[in-house]
């Protein structure tokens, strides 16, 4: 064999092996319920008194710092070498709250933009998406208030709903979701949440009729399971284990309830998740142009989220405050994350 044909072939192989870096390109998406991220000043038209200095939790701006830092940490933590992507919160009291974790806490230099919705929820709590120009470009977004078939529930957080292009040209939908609490019992509740459902529902139906092949990632605490009525039969989220069609929604975790252990929140003793990732099946087709790692999503629950169960064994997600007893932790939730591969053009 001649040297320039030797040559070629390295050459050859060199581009191959680039063209493949350049194609599994991976993109983290988090979320990750924060506990109670509220600033230390009044909003007039919500009832944050809570969470005021002198107020029942005892709120400080030492307090509110330290917890801005430690939501900084998860995230470079489940970012691991790389910033995540996508980073969806919930629990946050304003934009404000996200302005100083974006551009005056630590991970400031992560350079992120930020999405927060505008709900009636009589808290002030909204939901949030962080996310990085140069891997999400964003091209809409919309958020939608979930109305209650029961005229004298409370209201809710908005559905967040962000539209954006993604550096193989495809479009991804992004929702991001903080579903009626299960206040006064999970039967009580479950109407509000099953009207939660059905709007997203809604949303994602009409993104099937006008999308050849949409891209839906879902992303949420709905405290619900994902067996629940409202995920299961109202959002129609399947398990992995059903038949995979392109225009359906399926439940990153649903296959993985019956683990021992297995759970982002802990409640009374029992893990249950209700952090979940939900994805429409044409994220879960590997001959895509982008689609979920391995079909595979994570809870992350590295040791310093963690403390010790003393009451009921085990461990337990470290939180921010016990009642009113600040502990200091990070919260309440473990996060969740998941890799997407693109294949750039």
């Amino acid at each position: 064999m001649k040297k320039r044909d030797i040559a070629f072939i390295i050459l050859l192989i060199a581009f191959v092996s680039v063209k493949k870096a350049i194609a599994q390109d991976t993109f983290r998406v988090m979320f990750y319920n924060v506990e109670n991220l509220f600033d230390t000043k009044h909003d007039s038209l919500k009832n944050d008194h809570d969470f005021l200095p002198g107020g029942f939790m005892n709120w400080t701006n030492w307090k509110y710092w330290e917890k801005q830092r430690n939501i900084g940490r998860v995230i470079t933590a489940v970012g691991e070498m790389h910033s995540p992507a996508l980073v969806g919160l919930c629990e946050i009291e304003n934009d404000s709250v996200i302005f100083d974790l974006t551009k005056r806490s630590p991970i400031r230099t992560q350079q992120y933009e930020y999405l927060v919705t505008n709900s009636p929820d009589l808290r002030g709590i909204d939901v949030a998406l962080l996310y990085q120009r140069h891997q999400f470009k964003l091209l809409e977004k919309n958020e939608y208030e979930v109305l209650f078939r029961n005229k004298s529930a409370r209201p809710t957080r908005n559905i967040l709903h962000a539209v954006g292009q993604l550096i193989s040209g495809d479009t991804l939908d992004v929702f991001v979701c903080h579903f009626p609490s299960r206040y006064g019992g999970q039967l009580v509740s479950e109407p509000g949440r099953i009207d939660a459902a059905q709007t997203l529902r809604n949303k994602a139906d009409s993104l099937f009729v006008v999308r050849q092949n949409a891209n839906i990632l879902i992303m949420g605490d709905f405290n619900d399971y994902p067996d629940n009525k409202s995920i299961f039969k109202t959002l129609k989220a399947r398990s992995l284990n059903y038949h995979l069609s392109k225009h359906e929604l399926y439940n990153m975790f649903f296959h993985r309830i019956k683990e021992q252990d297995f759970g982002t929140y802990k409640y009374q003793g029992q893990w249950g998740v209700l952090d979940q990732f939900i994805v429409s099946g044409n994220l879960l087709m590997n001959e895509e142009t982008v689609f979920v790692k391995n079909r595979e999503a994570h809870i992350f629950k590295a040791d310093f989220l963690t403390e010790k169960d003393e009451k009921y064994g085990g461990i337990r997600p470290y939180r921010t405050n016990l009642g009113p007893r600040y502990i200091g932790g990070f919260s309440d939730h473990f996060p969740i994350f998941m890799d997407l591969i693109i294949e750039a053009p």
